[in-house]
């Protein structure tokens, strides 16, 4: 599989580099054939002390950009190995980074969802949390589970109960396996779609800020 890389150039950040030091950063995934102008929306609403760093996914896809190729997966069921190549972009993106001393948190959706889960599979102890929007686990097994649950990461996990992206075999399937892998905070909101409701932007904002203090 070809090697993806981050544009380090399109990543929107929220404070200027001068001012990112000693500041707890939290790196935003968006969904399928969206920017990273789509979450950054969401950053006046996150706590202040917190840098917000906003990728660009690295496969363009129509007007947009994706973390997964057409045709590379389907709804439900994405490889390990697709998983993997978009999680190694985001890692890859870090390691070039000059101060994550502060802490790294996660928010993803949809696709960024999945890959904010995969991330924590592959580099648990790199995390403080993660948010998961309107998303699921990848189903295959990795090599890192086994070291997840003995940590075991804070995980916000919200969906709509009336989303007809996600497949619901694939809502069930994570369920158990958030429940056993992560310090799980679920929340399902009512008539939600595949989007992000207020008072779940609210609720995101509360669990971030318990974690960055």
């Amino acid at each position: 599989m070809t090697k993806l890389e981050i544009d380090r150039d399109a990543a929107l950040w929220s404070t200027p580099e001068a001012e990112r030091a000693g500041r707890p950063l939290l790196v935003l995934l968006h969904g399928k054939g969206s920017h990273e102008g789509d979450l950054f929306g969401l950053s006046p609403h996150l706590p202040l002390n917190v840098t917000v760093a906003s990728l660009r996914a690295p496969i363009a896809d129509g007007p947009g950009f994706s973390w997964f190729a057409r045709g590379g997966y389907t709804p439900g069921d994405v490889s390990r190995e697709v998983a993997d190549a978009a999680a190694d972009a985001v890692l890859a993106w870090l390691d070039a980074e000059t101060d994550t001393s502060a802490g790294v948190g996660l928010l993803g959706f949809s696709q960024g969802a999945m890959v904010s889960t995969q991330l924590l599979r592959q580099e648990p102890r790199r995390f403080d949390y993660a948010v998961a929007l309107s998303g699921y686990v990848p189903r295959e097994e990795h090599d890192g589970d086994a070291r997840l649950r003995e940590l075991p990461p804070p995980v916000f996990w919200g969906r709509g109960d009336s989303d007809p992206v996600i497949p619901s075999a694939s809502v069930e399937w994570s369920i158990p396996w958030l429940a056993t892998h992560t310090t799980l905070t679920e929340r399902v909101y009512p008539g939600l779609g595949h989007g992000v409701a207020p008072q779940e932007l609210a609720d995101i904002s509360a669990f971030i800020a318990a974690r960055v203090g």
